[in-house]
């Protein structure tokens, strides 16, 4: 009690001591008087410093509001209700240092105002040391492309299923984010593989536009490097390494069937599925998963009416490749006229074209 009575008799003392008009250098000698006792003030202490120190921060000048968020911002018992107050300060200057390090700001506070303040707020939030998936999906969706380049560099920032599958979709048209994304140990495989494509593909048109008569030379040089760069990924997957021996086995078994596909496809396994697509429809299994990840439906339905698969089974597979919840109900119903229409002996066709197709751009590839 008595160390609290004497911590009040010296804020009062400050206090009083001064013109409140000079509040910034009274909020000077309370922030020292804070900084040489952190790690040893109660908790009542502490808010009674954020009382102090929330009255004295409104109306000061932006130097001192910016020097005092300075010194803030690295304290680890800073006030809870101050520190927030700086971070959510309109200028950048009070802000920046309080969001970039400030261990006071929890995830709800960081969402909060990663969803309402400026571009600069967000830059400031992207290079924090750790960086949840629950802040990182607001910087992915809101943030302009120097936040989320930074957020992907980042290797304390963790994201989710729908943030990995956001950078990828923003990585398409943007090199710097692309080798951000890329080098990411923890984004999925499948995502990284979707990124790939579409940027082989990309450079495939680019080429070909500026030399059209080298088209077909062209073609076949990216898709043995694509090839190259998908058994490299595949070779460092673990997962891939596991799900492959499983499907394998199933397949000695004799056990490796449609019930068997629809079921990886509806649980959202990516290798299992391309494994096992590959094997019953002795495809390469670059080409099945890049039929995987991209953005239209043909090589699927294809694939699956070709070795008399269901529409259910088909529709399972499209699921994952769009991404759950990402197919629209017309989108589907589109997919489901031209499964019917599709004749299986087309399409036993033009799965012997994609064999052959393979095989002369690029060789075999290892199933």
């Amino acid at each position: 009690m008595n160390g609290q009575q004497n911590l009040i008799d010296q804020l009062e003392g400050m206090l009083a001591s001064k013109d409140m008009s000079r509040r910034a250098e009274v909020l000077r000698r309370v922030t020292d008087l804070f900084i040489q006792g952190s790690g040893r003030f109660t908790d009542d202490q502490i808010e009674l410093f954020d009382d102090v120190m929330n009255k004295l921060v409104v109306n000061i000048e932006l130097a001192a509001r910016a020097a005092f968020g300075s010194r803030l911002a690295g304290v680890p018992d800073a006030p809870f209700r101050v520190t927030r107050t700086l971070a959510f300060d309109d200028a950048i200057v009070v802000a920046a240092p309080v969001l970039a390090h400030s261990t006071r700001l929890d995830d709800a506070a960081l969402v909060e105002n990663a969803r309402t303040k400026s571009q600069r707020h967000l830059l400031a939030i992207s290079g924090r040391s750790v960086l949840s998936a629950a802040v990182t999906d607001v910087l992915v969706e809101r943030g302009d492309d120097q936040v989320v380049t930074c957020a992907a560099g980042n290797r304390g920032a963790r994201f989710s299923a729908a943030g990995s599958s956001g950078l990828v979709k923003r990585a398409q048209d943007h090199a710097d984010l692309a080798m951000c994304v890329w080098s990411r140990p923890d984004i999925p495989r499948h995502d990284l593989l979707k990124l790939f494509v579409q940027a082989s593909e990309m450079l495939r048109s680019r080429l070909e536009g500026a030399d059209p008569r080298r088209a077909a030379a062209i073609r076949a040089a990216v898709a043995e490097a694509s090839d190259a760069v998908q058994a490299t990924a595949r070779a460092g997957s673990h997962e891939h390494a596991q799900a492959a021996a499983h499907v394998r086995s199933l397949h000695s078994l004799g056990q490796l069937d449609e019930t068997r596909l629809q079921e990886f496809a509806r649980d959202g396994h990516f290798d299992r599925t391309a494994a096992a697509l590959s094997i019953l429809c002795e495809l390469p299994i670059g080409l099945v998963e890049r039929a995987l990840v991209q953005s239209e439906p043909e090589q699927i339905l294809v694939m699956t009416k070709a070795v008399d698969l269901s529409w259910e089974t088909a529709k399972a597979i499209l699921t994952l490749q769009s991404g759950r919840g990402s197919m629209t109900k017309e989108r589907l119903n589109q997919c489901f006229a031209s499964f019917f229409r599709l004749q299986p002996k087309s399409a036993r066709t033009a799965l012997q074209f994609y064999r052959l197709r393979e095989k002369a751009n690029a060789g075999s590839s290892p199933h």
